[in-house]
């Protein structure tokens, strides 16, 4: 924006204050920026010229110029996904608490978003980039994400993967993740302690890495009890409720044939509860019904849901501890949170 288009807008320019206090638009950027000696009486008039045009300084400039307060982004796809809202709950509240500004971008799922956003954050040197949720699981995507790690490295910035897997090779990330598959595989071997053998799976996207963990847990839980899952129950959607509604809808149509489900999060398992409840079938008389994640929605359905507990907001406050308190050239670090089963009234015996 040019001096004349500020203006027109009522935005002073440091020029402007440089102007009004008779000095150069240097010695004003040196009295803000508090990195440089000058006289009291030049900072009193810098001041003083400051507060009479109520001059702002552009936060952007400052970033780049690596003074200002220290920014954090967190990078998400879905802004309005309570797993996301809980884990930005998290960073918030801890970059905060060490003084950061922290800056939240939802991307819509867009790659090419996502890099361009994380590119602008590394020309700011913005202390770390997260990266939340699960990733798209292509070489490509990955080779990717691995380039942004080393660009933010080498600009003294690092990349964090928050729940989602680390990058092959010598990418610098480090990673903060959850036991994503031992969740499900507890999960779907509650269901099969229970009796039930024909166990219905409501997924996402397949090339997502959250789902294929998920999914791989409901594969082992079953061989675990020497059983092998029939592919005909296994129906891939998104992580939302209304992917859930029609999923489960679908399921029954096709009648598909099936006593428990296996919703791969705890708003696709909202959905689908629906869509049984127009049915006239009752959960979990005539079918049994877990979710994943354990938000906050999972205890007031009806019947309360069964489900997976994911520590997301210490998963948030985490990324940024481990992030900020980094040594420069410290080894990669990749921590794993634990989940575990949550049981409540969702669940019961086949028949019962």
């Amino acid at each position: 924006m040019t001096r004349k288009s500020a203006e027109a807008q009522g935005r002073h320019t440091i020029r402007d204050v440089a102007a009004a206090a008779g000095v150069s638009a240097s010695t004003v950027s040196r009295v803000l920026g508090g990195d440089y000696p000058v006289s009291a009486d030049t900072r009193n008039r810098v001041m003083r010229a400051v507060a009479a045009l109520d001059y702002v300084p552009d936060a952007r400039a400052k970033a780049i110029a690596g003074t200002g307060t220290p920014t954090l982004a967190f990078v998400l796809d879905d802004i309005t996904g309570p797993s996301f809202a809980q884990m930005a709950h998290g960073v918030e509240r801890e970059a905060t608490r060490l003084g950061h500004l922290c800056l939240v971008h939802s991307t819509g799922g867009d790659a090419d978003q996502q890099l361009a956003f994380v590119e602008t954050m590394r020309a700011q040197r913005a202390a770390a980039v997260i990266l939340v949720g699960g990733a798209h699981g292509s070489a490509e995507y990955e080779a990717r994400t691995a380039r942004m790690a080393q660009a933010l490295h080498a600009a003294g910035s690092r990349l964090v993967l928050c729940g989602r897997p680390p990058l092959a090779g010598e990418a610098r990330a480090t990673v903060i993740e959850y036991d994503n598959e031992g969740g499900a595989h507890a999960l779907v071997a509650h269901l099969l302690g229970r009796g039930h053998r024909r166990v219905l799976f409501l997924g996402g996207a397949p090339e997502n890495t959250t789902l294929q963990g998920r999914e791989r847990g409901y594969v082992a839980a079953h061989r675990a009890f020497g059983l092998e899952p029939d592919p005909a129950l296994r129906l891939p959607g998104d992580f939302t409720r209304d992917s859930g509604h029609r999923l489960m809808r679908r399921a029954l149509a096709d009648k598909l044939d099936f006593s428990a489900v296996f919703a791969a999060t705890d708003m696709v398992a909202a959905g689908a509860l629906t869509a049984l409840h127009e049915a006239g079938l009752s959960v979990p008389g005539d079918v049994s019904l877990v979710g994943y994640d354990d938000v906050p929605v999972a205890r007031d359905l009806f019947p309360a849901l069964t489900t997976v507990h994911v520590p997301y907001e210490e998963l948030g406050r985490l990324a940024v501890r481990t992030a900020l308190s980094r040594e420069p050239d410290a080894p990669d670090e990749h921590l794993l949170l634990g989940t575990h089963v949550v049981v409540r009234n969702s669940t019961a015996h086949p028949g019962s």
